[in-house]
Formats: C-alpha cells, sequence, structure tokens
C-alpha cells in the first residue's frame, strides 16, 4: 500500500498534574527498564525519525489548534484527541504544533520502521512518554506493570494494553 493510500492516525494526550517524588518505589528501577526496552523511542513526536518535524504555519488553523488546546487544558473534556484522514491533509502538522506546546503523549506511525507499524508497541510507548513527563502516574504504572509483566508483550491483547497499561494509571 502506498504513503497516499494509507490512512494516518495521530492521538495526543495531555495532563495537568504536579510532580511527585518516587522514592517509595522500591521496583521502580526494574520495571522503569523493562517498559524503557518496550517503548519506541522513535514514535515520538521529538525524535530524530520523525525529522523533519511538520508545523502548521504561523497563523495558519488557528481556530482548530485553538478548540485542541481548549480540550486538552480541560479536564472536564474529553482529553484524548484521534486526528484522522488521508496521508498530506495535515494530520502531523498539526500533532507536532500541539506537541511542542503541551507535554503530549504521541505515537506516529511510520511504514520505514517496523516498531512504527506495529500496534502492540503503542501504549507502553505512550504510557512510558507521560510517565516521563508526569512523575504522578510513574507509580501506577509501576504498579501495573509489577502486577502483569507480560502487558509489555506487544502480543498481548491491545484491549488489556489499553486498560492496564494506559487507561488505570490515567485514572
Amino acid at each position: 500500500m502506498s504513503d497516499d493510500q494509507c490512512q494516518y492516525h495521530v492521538y495526543l494526550l495531555s495532563l495537568s498534574h504536579p510532580l511527585t517524588s518516587l522514592t517509595d518505589l522500591p521496583s521502580f528501577e526494574g520495571t522503569w527498564a523493562r517498559l524503557s526496552q518496550v517503548a519506541v523511542k522513535g514514535a515520538q513526536y521529538n525524535s530524530h525519525e520523525c525529522q523533519p518535524h511538520l508545523k502548521c504555519l504561523e497563523g495558519t488553523r488557528i481556530d482548530l489548534l485553538k478548540y485542541i488546546h481548549e480540550l486538552l487544558d480541560d479536564p472536564e473534556k474529553n482529553q484524548l484527541i484521534w486526528l484522522h484522514g488521508m496521508a498530506g491533509v495535515g494530520k502531523s502538522a498539526i500533532a507536532f504544533t500541539v506537541a511542542e506546546k503541551m507535554r503530549a503523549g504521541t505515537f506516529f506511525f511510520l511504514q520505514k520502521h517496523t516498531k512504527h507499524c506495529t500496534t502492540g508497541y503503542f501504549f507502553a510507548t505512550l504510557v512510558y512518554q507521560l510517565a516521563n513527563n508526569f512523575l504522578n502516574i510513574q507509580k501506577d504504572v509501576n504498579r501495573v506493570i509489577c502486577d502483569n509483566p507480560a502487558l509489555l508483550d506487544p502480543d498481548a491483547p491491545l484491549c488489556d494494553q489499553m486498560e492496564a497499561l494506559f487507561l488505570q494509571p490515567l485514572w
């Protein structure tokens, strides 16, 4: 399938919580090392694999960017935004622009890298980024992985990964 036939999806997520300490997590180092090995670091917005970073040109998409920022800033609204559409319509530019301003979890599916095309790495990568930026969820992520290390297997059911790695720590 060629790039112009593919439909690309970009997900943005942002949290607004204060950072806390991890000193009370005895197994944090081992768990974090396992999560770090599974996370696809090249799939995040500021990776060298996602170069060049496409951004919205100054003064463009103002209303859409304002709408997205309002959603991400308001804890009463849905904070998961799914940009979808055909290649070339600007999803990546919008996502890069938003991700630069906010500490958003991003996963860019790139055909030229195997792990970027494997959905089994999606939730581990997002939670790794978010836990790096928001220390207050690291404790919950650590506990979930310690309770069920099989969640880090890319072949684990996506619904289990989403529920345990992503939704539970964020709640």
